[in-house]
């Protein structure tokens, strides 16, 4: 069996010691090659060239924006537009995730261990038994997305948390926080929201502050703790979506407090959720800040979202 393994060297919770274990574990099964990453969308690249050469697994240590690149790499290889006739899944090498970032929001939400030592230990056991997982994936226009994508508020948060890292902070859950409150109320979208969902066949729902696109749940975690708008979103099923209609100091507040509940979810007037979705439209009367996965893509004014079933196999 042929596997690539993507390293991010800059991953928060792994060091050299560690990835070399890794390193090491993984050839006790596997022909290995490693590569490591050297810039944004490298990862990328490196998983759709190892798709065309007939790889068998692509291995990502690295946290959700590595998974991210290497799941797209993957979806856009040759193999995968050759697969006319149903998902492409089977052509393609299976994705093995080795959590190393901050979050891991997808390894977790695949029932992954959160340390990477024990999730190399899951992964081992997967490729010897030959253990897979079918899961559905979130497409945004021309990009696939694993867990979640955002515009409006949610995204401008993730846009202030990357623009901290850069600046040397670390991603924690109180640099989430203060970026939060520092968006809300350093915005303009409060008093005038720009967003709408448009559905087909459907009325279209306008006066959307931010628009948070599920593809399974927890939508995120702080620290240990899983948050969870839309706890029935599922890799098995369409998309789910939250949205605010009217970002007011009152409202907002409340449907914090209810995401702050382990059994809550959020509810009333200014909440909008929507279950098991197939595609979807998000517009904007002015360009918004966009995410896929919580890496920050820039301004967009339309996106388009459709739900693909099946999409990728992952060794579990």
């Amino acid at each position: 069996m042929r596997a690539l393994l993507v390293v991010n060297p800059k991953a928060t919770t792994t060091s050299e010691r560690s990835r070399d274990v890794l390193v090491r574990a993984l050839r006790s099964e596997v022909d290995l090659t490693v590569e490591y990453t050297l810039r944004r969308g490298h990862a990328m690249t490196l998983a759709r060239t190892a798709a065309d050469s007939g790889v068998d697994v692509v291995v990502t240590l690295g946290g959700d924006g590595t998974v991210n690149e290497a799941v797209n790499g993957l979806l856009t290889a040759d193999a995968a537009d050759d697969a006319q006739a149903g998902s492409p899944a089977h052509r393609l090498p299976a994705l093995a995730v080795v959590p190393g970032g901050s979050t891991n929001v997808f390894a977790r939400a695949l029932g992954l261990p959160g340390d990477w030592a024990d999730a190399t230990s899951v992964i081992l056991d997967g490729l010897r038994d030959g253990r897979h997982r079918l899961v559905g994936l979130g497409r945004a226009d021309d990009r696939y997305f694993t867990f979640c994508a955002g515009m409006g508020l949610d995204a401008a948060v993730v846009r202030a948390v990357e623009q901290a890292r850069l600046r040397g902070r670390t991603s924690t859950p109180a640099l989430y926080v203060r970026a939060t409150i520092g968006q809300f109320f350093g915005g303009d979208d409060r008093k005038n929201p720009p967003l709408s969902v448009e559905r087909p066949g459907e009325e279209t729902e306008s006066g959307l502050g931010t628009v948070i696109v599920q593809n399974t749940a927890p939508w995120t975690y702080v620290g240990d703790r899983a948050v969870n708008p839309n706890p029935d979103a599922s890799f098995d099923l369409g998309l789910d979506v939250l949205a605010l209609r009217q970002l007011g100091v009152s409202s907002t507040t409340r449907t914090v407090t209810q995401l702050a509940r382990r059994t809550g979810t959020p509810h009333g007037r200014q909440v909008l959720r929507l279950h098991d979705q197939a595609e979807m439209t998000v517009a904007a009367t002015r360009p918004q800040p966009f995410h896929l996965d919580g890496d920050y893509l820039g301004e967009r004014q339309k996106v388009h979202f459709v739900s693909v079933p099946e999409a990728l196999r992952v060794v579990c």
